[in-house]
């Protein structure tokens, strides 16, 4: 079996390694079945698709729609060295899940408006699949509606007219879309839990997420929350294209 392929980009190692395992563990994949490529860390390395049944793109604490002036040299870097990458994944229709930042590097590939309009607090929200959502096979046995862990200072506004709207949600009506036929991003984390959530609360309680002093309240209400359906999707793109 080809291994799948995680791109990478957050620093900090507690929330990339955190992001990693849950990739493998809600994945169903074992580390030979995973490789991942922190893209912050260096140069992307030559990525070539046949070796790879899928390509997962994780979250970031880069925003696509940041005024050049204010992203990094390492932002600017990693985004020229994504754009070739996906001009052969959407060319070849070659299955492709990007998860929070996935909107922003597809979406804005594609042609989708990304902003700040539809910003999201770290926390849960009740997600809806449209009646495209609900007859996707990636969502299959996911509900119709259901909890989903978000927090994302940029969403996408308006999608181009050739994408598939596939979840929404009352603050934010693209949590979900497709272009072509395998290719998806969800503005919502399908691989976290409240441990991960936690994890990444502490790592960016200074990242203007949230006021830092704010970081228990922030915390102690992911920890009521009961969110367990995301990671279906997460299985369904491993069984359906590894």
């Amino acid at each position: 079996m080809r291994p799948f392929l995680l791109l990478a980009s957050r620093a900090d190692d507690p929330a990339a390694d955190g992001e990693y395992a849950a990739m493998l563990r809600y994945g169903g994949l074992t580390p030979e079945r995973l490789h991942r490529v922190r893209m912050e860390a260096g140069p992307l390395p030559p990525i070539d698709l046949d070796r790879y049944a899928g390509v997962l793109v994780g979250g970031s604490p880069f925003n696509s729609a940041d005024p050049p002036e204010r992203k990094s040299a390492v932002q600017h870097r990693v985004e020229a060295e994504l754009v070739p990458l996906l001009d052969e994944i959407v060319a070849r229709d070659h299955p492709f899940l990007g998860a929070c930042y996935g909107v922003g590097t597809l979406g804005a590939h594609q042609g989708a408006v990304i902003d700040g309009t539809y910003a999201e607090e770290i926390g849960s929200v009740e997600v809806t699949l449209t009646d495209a959502g609900a007859e996707d096979p990636l969502l299959e046995g996911v509900p119709r509606t259901f909890e989903a862990f978000v927090g994302h200072r940029e969403a996408c506004r308006t999608l181009p007219a050739h994408a598939v709207l596939l979840a929404s949600s009352a603050t934010c009506p693209v949590q979900m879309f497709r272009v072509r036929e395998h290719l998806y991003a969800t503005q919502f984390h399908p691989e976290l839990d409240v441990e991960g959530i936690v994890t990444r609360i502490e790592v960016y309680r200074h990242a203007g997420y949230f006021p830092p002093e704010d970081a228990y309240r922030v915390e102690e209400r992911v920890r009521r929350v009961a969110v367990t359906h995301p990671p279906t999707i997460l299985r369904n793109f491993v069984r359906l294209f590894g």
